[in-house]
């Protein structure tokens, strides 16, 4: 065959190339279209889908249990300083609101404008105060810190607004050893009083039951407004359940109405008032199961 030949036989063959890619490419064409508009440009109904995924993020932010934020519902927690000097300390802080000043308004619950919790992390420490309020919104307290690791949860109500809890850390300065773990601690012994959980969490109901020198106190007095009151705390990540009793004589049992957000290890603080004196017991059991609306 001749170079002229072998030349034009060449182009042939690539038009003929050519006009089968071009075919092909042409029948696929359609098929890759739709899903390329739809997943580049996004449908109406992908936008639907978003949108419909927002209200349940937004409730499970809701239904976080309490103490585990900072800030929440637009308020905010603010301490001076994150670290402290151990010993018997003065702690400022404030409450800010969603136009970020200080908040100088609060409803009364359980007789107090304001409930501040601290406790060590490892739960060696724990401590139930009711700070002061001045006119410019700071609130004052004094602590007793030991050395270690401690979270602070303000427990309050802005008036015209819903309950809300809030947490922060606060490092205390000084060598210390973590507490270990005490296992399942159901009763607990203070000042002479032998303080005992009877029920379990799993149940959602639980009653504690205060005697001194084996025999039953029925004379337990009042303290805000409650013959008893008790504080839960997740292990782990501190989730607050702050809980009040259910109707009830002045002992020797109180009785309890416990909803938990999960399974897991708890630690339970029961403050009582007999004599004139507020004392609190602490516990520890753990939890099977979980889930239910988180009680405050």
């Amino acid at each position: 065959m001749s170079t002229t030949a072998r030349i034009a036989a060449f182009a042939v063959g690539l038009l003929v190339a050519f006009a089968a890619a071009w075919g092909a490419g042409a029948a696929v064409a359609p098929v890759l279209d739709e899903p390329v508009a739809s997943h580049d440009m996004g449908d109406e109904s992908e936008g639907e889908a978003h949108t419909d995924d927002a209200p349940h993020a937004a409730e499970e932010a809701t239904h976080l249990p309490g103490g585990l934020l900072v800030s929440q519902d637009g308020y905010t927690l603010e301490l001076p300083g994150t670290t402290q000097r151990p010993g018997r300390a003065t702690l400022r802080f404030t409450i800010t609101g969603p136009d970020g000043a200080p908040v100088t308004s609060y409803d009364v619950e359980h007789e107090k404008q304001l409930h501040l919790i601290a406790v060590r992390r490892d739960f060696s420490g724990y401590q139930h105060v009711h700070p002061t309020l001045s006119q410019d919104g700071v609130w004052t307290t004094d602590l007793g810190l030991t050395p270690g690791s401690w979270r602070v949860f303000a427990d309050f109500r802005p008036t015209g607004g819903e309950a809300v809890t809030l947490g922060t850390d606060l490092q205390v300065t000084g060598r210390f050893r973590p507490a270990s773990h005490p296992g399942s601690v159901t009763s607990s012994e203070v000042d002479g009083y032998t303080v005992e959980l009877i029920g379990s969490l799993d149940e959602g109901a639980v009653s504690v039951r205060v005697s001194r020198d084996g025999e039953p106190v029925t004379d337990l007095q009042p303290y805000l407004g409650a013959y008893g009151h008790l504080v839960a705390l997740r292990e782990g990540d501190l989730a607050y359940l702050h809980v009040h009793p259910e109707a009830t004589d002045a002992g020797p049992e109180v009785p309890f109405g416990v909803e938990l957000p999960s399974a897991g290890g708890y630690r339970l603080f029961f403050d009582f008032k007999h004599d004139g004196v507020v004392r609190t017991a602490q516990l520890a059991v753990r939890a099977h199961a979980g889930g239910g609306n988180h009680g405050h």
